[in-house]
């Protein structure tokens, strides 16, 4: 496998960007009594994702490496409980598919961390 020269040959990071991409067509739809609430916090948690990948990509110390990686996932599980809500307030008919892709993308970040903390 070839190291990854750019944040943006990370598939972690492809998949994130995705999301992000996804998400936004989503919240478009959403209630316009939602701009300022859902719809902002589901579109924040999402591009923080891809972006701190981006910004841990950089970071030169494993430690801010593993640090930003953390950040991304814990974005993602607040992305995965808006993806729940929205679904149960009626926003949304099925979240399966945005659910599906948040967890394979958590799989990716486990595995980029655990690689990193690895001797």
């Amino acid at each position: 496998m070839a190291r990854a020269k750019t944040f943006e040959d990370l598939v972690v990071w492809q998949k994130a960007h995705d999301l992000v991409i996804n998400i936004y067509k989503m919240t478009t739809l959403f209630p316009t009594e939602e701009k300022f609430g859902l719809t902002s916090q589901m579109r924040r948690s999402a591009v923080s994702i891809p972006a701190n990948v981006a910004e841990g990509f950089a970071k030169r110390g494993m430690k801010d490496k593993c640090n930003f990686y953390n950040i991304a996932q814990g974005s993602l599980e607040e992305l995965k409980y808006y993806l729940i809500l929205s679904k149960d307030l009626g926003y949304i008919k099925e979240n399966d598919s945005l659910l599906f892709k948040a967890n394979s993308i958590g799989k990716l970040l486990n595995k980029l961390w655990s690689a990193l903390r690895s001797p």
